[in-house]
């Protein structure tokens, strides 16, 4: 519902009902046309073939309504392509994979040439009946600003007008996605997924291990893990270690100084008082006004410690707001980052994972509240789902969902090692499911490791190996994150 919910987070019910009788069968089909598909942003175009897979929104009730899932599909290059195509799967939870692929089209470059890509949006997110909420932007940031449980009812009053949001749940968008794969006839799959979507490419393993052929996890949430109580936490661990990079480096530290001297001022100024901000829109160049205070800060800290191109801004963003007064930079940082989740995550549908998936079990008496009231992001993100979740339906979770996991099936995992919400820990702890495994850590890397240098060679050797063993990763030994800005013209020469 509210964008810090969304951004720190991203069971009830068995789903134990076979899916029905034609899909066992393969009798369901799929007719797939040219077509082009594009980012909110339509910066870049891939010509593909599209079409609408029809399936049960509940699937006990197969005669009931029905939604229509998009799929896209880009052939593969070679004329003997592989049988096995590579299914992407976008994170969030809310983000249409469609629109994800066109952000990154480049980094599956390599699989592409002898693999079809496949793409379907999971249900609730893009153009597969896609669950949103209309609510002022204004109000997202500020926990206090806004009655959470008053706009999560409208926004739940809203929706269920045309979706049960019960249906909304990785537990049921792995059989839609077994559904296409028997739809198309493909004998296997190999997976990639990407933060949330590292839970439903484990689950499908889970419950499709024989059509699984492999598993690619980038930013890796292992199935045992509850979504929210720890993501203050690792937020503050990777910004630390973020400020921490550039005071032990002697070019930023003597252009900069200390940026964690400034970053504990700065919170505990705005802590006091907020100071209103006169810039041009980054995106349209108008004037406009902002009253900058702790939230903004915070969601700054947070989002920019994702890509190591926004966090080597940080420091010096932090040293012109404490000691400059000069808020312009972060402002700026803000708007962008946060218009930029507005357009692509669908909130209802984000709403309909979380509140099935992880708050029914998080207890708020059980954490470490002194802990979590020295972060950047405190209590509140945490309290604040659990209050929302209250008021919205607990959907169809399979009672294995958040089991450990033990799969032959072969699996790469990959880590960014200042990672603010899947740190390499969590990886490794997903890694033991898994006999034939890789885990890929890339140090100083934030938050998903697909457009980092080499992984796209790493990716196509292991997808076309079909395994994990010997796997040559050295080309990654020389990497580093983007170094910091000392200036607003950029990096040291």
């Amino acid at each position: 519902m509210r964008k810090p919910l969304c951004l720190a987070l991203l069971a009830a019910w068995s789903l134990s009902a076979p899916a029905n009788d034609a899909v066992q069968r393969g009798e369901a089909t799929l007719t797939l046309r040219p077509c082009q598909i594009s980012g909110p942003a339509r910066l870049q175009t891939i010509a593909a073939e599209c079409g609408q897979l029809t399936v049960p929104e509940d699937y006990s009730q197969p005669d009931g309504r029905r939604i229509e899932l998009y799929v896209a599909r880009i052939r593969a290059i070679s004329q003997r392509a592989a049988p096995d195509p590579v299914v992407v799967i976008a994170g969030g939870p809310g983000m249409a994979s469609t629109d994800f692929y066109a952000s990154v089209a480049p980094a599956f470059a390599r699989l592409r040439r002898e693999r079809d890509v496949l793409i379907m949006d999971q249900r609730g997110t893009g153009r597969s009946n896609r669950l949103d909420c209309q609510f002022d932007d204004d109000d997202l940031i500020d926990p206090d600003s806004v009655d959470i449980a008053a706009i999560t009812r409208t926004c739940r009053d809203d929706l269920s007008q045309r979706a049960a949001l019960t249906q909304y749940t990785t537990s049921v968008a792995v059989r839609d996605l077994e559904t296409l794969r028997l739809a198309l006839g493909y004998a296997q799959l190999n997976l990639y997924g990407v933060s949330y979507g590292t839970r439903v490419a484990q689950h499908y393993a889970r419950r499709y291990a024989d059509a699984t052929r492999t598993l690619i996890l980038d930013g890796v949430v292992p199935p045992t893990l509850v979504l929210g109580p720890e993501m203050a936490l690792d937020a503050e661990a990777a910004l630390q270690r973020i400020l921490a990079r550039c005071q032990n480096d002697p070019e930023c530290h003597d252009a900069l100084g200390n940026p964690l001297v400034d970053y504990r001022a700065l919170w505990a100024a705005l802590g006091e008082q907020r100071v209103k901000v006169t810039l041009a829109d980054p995106r349209t160049g108008v004037q406009r006004e902002l009253e900058f205070g702790q939230p903004h800060l915070s969601a700054v800290l947070r989002l920019a410690s994702y890509d190591p191109s926004q966090s080597a801004l940080l420091p010096m963003a932090l040293k012109q707001a404490q000691r400059d007064r000069d808020f312009r930079a972060l402002a700026a940082q803000y708007l962008m980052i946060s218009r930029s989740l507005d357009s692509t995550v669908a909130y209802g549908m984000h709403n309909s994972v979380a509140c099935s998936e992880d708050a029914p079990l998080i207890d708020l008496a059980t954490l470490p509240r002194d802990a979590l009231a020295a972060t950047h992001m405190g209590l509140k993100q945490v309290e604040q789902l659990v209050a929302m979740c209250r008021e919205w339906p607990r959907g169809i979770v399979d009672s294995d969902l958040h089991a450990p996991l033990s799969s032959t099936v072969p699996a790469l995992l990959m880590s960014g090692g200042d990672d603010p919400v899947t740190p390499p820990k969590y990886a490794t702890e997903a890694q033991r499911a898994f006999a034939d495994n890789a885990h890929l850590i890339l140090p100083g890397f934030g938050h998903g490791q697909l457009m980092a240098p080499c992984v796209d060679t790493i990716m196509a050797q292991f997808v076309a190996a079909g395994t994990a063993a010997k796997l040559n990763t050295s080309c990654t030994a020389k990497l580093k994150p983007m170094p910091f800005f000392l200036s607003p013209a950029g990096p040291a020469p």
